[in-house]
């Protein structure tokens, strides 16, 4: 007598066809994501061969930076992930980059690392299809097609740290009150922490059946205008030494020669004169990256029950 087993995974099969696909439902996939590319940053220092203009226009490429990320993602449908991760950039402006007189005059520099935790929900336009398992050559049915296009948005926080290089040395900013910060009639100390909005685009492609490589390209809004340390005007230089001492008053002010406002008095007008501009308060900085990722889809486990 023939012996039968049979075995039931709850109350559902799994069934493979005679074209070797497998129906499989729309289950939720976890991911881990790793990316590492380049950053830019969009303040006040450095920038384009003009009078300071917003977004990319203002970009200088030749301060790109490394950046880094590692990030988790829960993709809940074809249509819908959320991914939460750490983003790691190194941003930095100069002033002797341009030729804006200005700017250049100014003679402000600074750098800084960003360390970022964020989550954000991602919506794909394009849906995953795992076609034939062994690529048959004219075999009827589903076809393989891996490339996801999708679009992000969401919220996250980071902390930053400027430094400017002095006399061969970088030096922490923020500590010094550059710009008259928690000083008599001067603003309020930033904090190295903030807020950021990422917002972006990604797409990748299907290597195999766990892996795959794609672009993404994020940028921060955040709500700091102190990324650089420059936002205000300048603070009367006295006061910075006798609170900071003369290092804060030459990197509250290295710029190159005097810089008249004013030929009526040149002597009381000048680009670095007390109360005149430093920086732009009405615009925030701005970050942005471009990532290689690698994509890695988690095996799970399911328990599994057979009846004889």
């Amino acid at each position: 007598m023939p012996f039968f087993v049979s075995a039931q995974y709850g109350n559902k099969v799994k069934r493979r066809n005679n074209e070797g696909f497998i129906n499989k439902k729309n289950r939720p996939s976890r991911q881990i994501v790793l990316g590492f590319g380049a950053a830019n940053f969009l303040g006040e220092l450095g920038g384009a061969n003009q009078i300071g203009t917003y977004f990319v226009k203002d970009m200088e490429f030749s301060t790109t930076c490394p950046s880094a990320a590692l990030a988790y993602r829960y993709k809940m449908s074809q249509w819908f992930a959320v991914t939460g991760g750490f983003h790691y950039l190194l941003v930095k402006g100069n002033d002797n980059l341009t030729t804006e007189p200005f700017r250049q005059n100014r003679n402000l520099n600074f750098k800084s690392n960003i360390f970022e935790l964020s989550v954000q929900g991602e919506l794909y336009f394009t849906k995953e299809q795992q076609g034939h398992l062994y690529r048959i050559k004219n075999a009827k049915g589903k076809k393989n097609y891996k490339l996801q296009v999708y679009a992000f948005a969401g919220v996250g926080g980071f902390y930053y740290n400027p430094k400017a290089l002095y006399h061969g040395k970088w030096v922490a900013l923020q500590p010094l009150g550059t710009e008259g910060e928690g000083l008599p009639d001067g603003p309020k100390k930033y904090s190295r922490f903030s807020i950021c909005i990422p917002y972006g685009l990604g797409a990748s492609e299907g290597v195999g059946r766990d892996w795959s490589v794609g672009l993404e390209i994020g940028i921060r809004k955040t709500f700091t205008d102190y990324i650089d340390d420059v936002s205000g005007n300048y603070y009367d230089k006295a006061a910075i030494a006798e609170a900071h001492g003369q290092t804060a008053v030459a990197l509250s002010d290295p710029s190159i020669a005097p810089y008249p406002l004013s030929l009526e008095n040149s002597a009381h007008y000048q680009q670095t004169s007390t109360g005149q501009q430093r920086g732009d308060p009405t615009h925030k900085d701005a970050y942005f990256f471009t990532n290689i990722t690698v994509t890695y889809k988690l095996k799970t486990r399911r328990s599994v029950k057979s009846k004889f």
